[in-house]
């Protein structure tokens, strides 16, 4: 059983009495093997499965741990317990009582903010502080729900953004129109699974829990931690390590590890003092960093492993490519397997510089972190034809999609999509197959000077003859929504594309099928030209076609890819729901990892490259003076360094030619032990 390969210090944790349980594990110290015989030893005691609840930050780890009691336990106990991310476990039990919600990517809903932000006029206000834009406004709110649970938002604005005061009505209106409209449609983002089953916990829903333990638990944000607390059970098990809170810019609260014994005054805390994964000098570099940060918990950790290994490497170079080429070079003579290889950044432009340097080697690498395989245009488009099949009331994939029409933008996206709800009794398919003759579907809106509200109210009635010479059938000529005087011929020929998406889709029952659907259909094709075309315009306006050749055989190769991910499921929802919830997780390719340190938390490699260790780089001094903290800047470099089982290296660069910037060493570096 997992207990017996505990060490002393992990037993007394995972055989705790139920209660408030902290366990303090810092890099590489066993917290999984930890988890895994806390749940071995409650089933062990008689806990029902189902009355176990596991809390995540990724699905990977709740798997990992799962499939590991899978070993010691029959598969019917062990898949009753709840377990994965605080969005996947919200989300799950938010069905399970009922409720009717459709879960959109931040991605999806900031393009309903931007329609409804584009009718709003800030110019009548007299102020040398520009109003936020309307993505901003959404990540700024998204901050706001994750880490605050009693202010308005006005109310946190005035104490984070000042400046802003003269824009806060319209701010207000703006999300209030916002979330009325995803009411309306059923729509939550990740923010709303976690506030909504908060709020239903008030009340008598049946969910109860014996335990509930929390992986990360560093990481929790004041809503994550709201929501913990909101639940109806008899005890908590929280592993964490305050050295690896590296989150702060997405809310996370370090004072909720840092005051737990304050909170709870039957608190236990536990401490893992062996690390089992880097070699005493990695190790060593690492602590004398983060000893300079405040300790919140005392604690002193012990290496365990035996051998003779490397000590850890600075690497100096003259300029910022030939780092980038450098650490290449170092790569390509390495004895170690590419898949246990890592190169760390701080900064999104650092990666860019080592993909080309490795590409350049003709080195396989994989990357994940920054730009995700999801986040292109391409694939959005994909999953948002999907989506508007199996359901024609989403709004945000229409937005999306009608956003490639030729003179179609946002505002204009969500006045079609009103108004074909509008012929089609709510449903968007009903209007395109049978729609009311209603004789202006385009509704007229009142306009409010006070908070920026400017609609245009004029009728923009015209006559559907003008697209006779295009050839569309007469049932799709008769449609209603042709009669606005603001589509065009490109628009029409658009809306009908996506009407013969529709029509030729309606018997598709596999997600392998109706992503070939999507990718071989009309609208994709013009969406794929769009792309690609601009994709290959070069910055004197001139299309380069070999440009826009490579880019449309990009576009397919995601199209594949996304094909081949959908293999694996056998029906459309839950393929749709899987990307949804755990694009995050997938990485594409293969080769060297190369890993922002945000997506390199929780992984260890044997070798392991930290890049551009240059003040201001890293430490980022621009993200410390826009909210950030040097502490968290030095945890991020405890959590780099502590990815090394056997190698480490540490390289700067003195001087960027390109920006003409000099560079001095990180003060990290100074803190190592090391002189420039």
């Amino acid at each position: 059983m997992p207990l017996s390969r505990l060490n002393q210090e992990q037993f007394a944790a995972a055989t705790a009495p139920f209660g408030h349980n902290l366990v303090i594990a810092s890099a590489g110290t066993g917290k999984t093997s930890t988890i895994v015989a806390r749940i071995a030893h409650l089933l062990q005691k008689g806990v029902r499965a189902e009355e176990i609840l596991l809390l995540t930050f990724t699905n990977k780890a709740a798997s990992e741990m799962i499939e590991r009691v899978a070993r010691y336990f029959d598969n019917e106990t062990v898949k009753k317990i709840e377990s994965g991310t605080f969005h996947a476990i919200s989300y799950k039990l938010l069905k399970r009582i009922g409720k009717n919600i459709s879960l959109k990517q931040p991605r999806e809903l900031k393009i309903l903010l931007k329609a409804i932000h584009a009718k709003r006029r800030f110019s009548h206000i007299d102020s040398p502080v520009k109003p936020y834009q309307a993505s901003y406004l959404y990540d700024l709110f998204s901050l706001y729900q994750n880490s605050e649970v009693h202010l308005s938002f006005s109310e946190w604005l005035k104490n984070n953004e000042s400046e802003h005061s003269v824009y806060f009505d319209i701010y207000e209106d703006i999300l209030e129109e916002f979330q009325s409209e995803k009411r309306a449609f059923s729509y939550v983002d990740f923010n709303d699974l976690l506030i909504f089953l908060r709020n239903e916990l008030k009340g008598d829903t049946g969910l109860f829990f014996k335990e509930i333990l929390i992986d990360e638990y560093q990481d929790t944000n004041t809503l994550q931690g709201s929501l913990i607390k909101a639940f109806k059970c008899d005890s908590v098990f929280c592993v964490g390590d305050y050295d690896q809170s590296i989150y702060a810019f997405n809310g996370a609260n370090i004072k909720i590890i840092g005051t737990f014994k304050e909170r709870y005054a039957d608190a236990n805390i536990f401490t893992l003092d062996k690390n089992y994964r880097s070699s005493q000098m990695i190790l060593s570099l690492a602590n004398r960093v983060i000893e300079k940060n405040p300790r919140l918990y005392p604690k002193e950790l012990k290496v365990t492993r035996e051998g003779t290994f490397d000590d850890p490497k600075l690497l100096i170079y003259s300029e910022l490519f030939e780092q980038y080429q450098g650490v290449a070079a170092k790569i390509q003579a390495s004895k170690t397997p590419p898949h246990d290889i890592a190169v760390i950044f701080r900064n999104n432009s650092s990666a860019d510089g080592i993909e080309a340097s490795l590409r350049e080697l003709g080195i396989k690498c994989k990357r994940k972190g920054s730009s995700s395989f999801f986040d292109s245009m391409e694939v959005k488009a994909m999953l948002d034809l999907m989506s508007l099949f199996i359901n024609p009331k989403d709004m945000m994939a229409f937005i999306h999609i009608f956003e490639y029409a030729k003179g179609v933008g946002a505002a204009f996206s969500k006045e079609l999509f009103d108004a074909l709800l509008e012929i089609g009794d709510g449903d968007i398919k009903e209007a395109f197959f049978k729609p009311k003759d209603v004789e202006n579907p385009f509704k007229k809106k009142v306009k409010n000077t006070q908070l920026g509200l400017f609609d245009d109210i004029h009728d923009n009635i015209g006559s559907v003859g003008r697209f006779y010479h295009l050839g569309f059938d007469e049932s799709f000529l008769s449609n209603p929504i042709l009669k606005n005087s603001r589509i065009n011929e490109e628009t029409a020929k658009f809306i009908h594309h996506f009407y013969k998406f529709l029509k030729e889709s309606r018997t598709i029952k596999l997600p392998l099928s109706l992503c070939e659907h999507a990718m071989n259909s009309r609208v994709f094709e013009e969406i794929t030209n769009l792309l690609a075309k601009k994709r290959g315009t070069l910055k004197d306006g001139n299309i380069d076609e070999k440009l826009v050749g490579e880019a449309k055989e990009r576009i397919m190769r995601k199209a594949w890819l996304l094909k081949d991910l959908s293999k694996n499921y056998r029906d459309i929802p839950s393929f749709l729901n899987a990307l949804t919830l755990g694009s995050s997780e997938m990485s594409e390719g293969e080769g060297i990892n190369l890993l922002s340190i945000h997506a390199s938390k929780g992984l260890e490699f044997k070798e392991v490259y930290v890049v551009d260790l240059m003040d201001g780089r890293f430490p980022n001094r621009k993200l410390m003076s826009m909210g950030g903290s040097l502490e968290e800047e030095r945890r991020l470099f405890y959590v780099a360094a502590t990815r090394a089982k056997d190698r480490l290296f540490l390289s700067y660069a003195k001087y960027d030619r390109i920006k003409k910037t000099e560079y001095v060493m990180s003060q990290f570096l100074n803190e190592a032990g090391f002189s420039s």
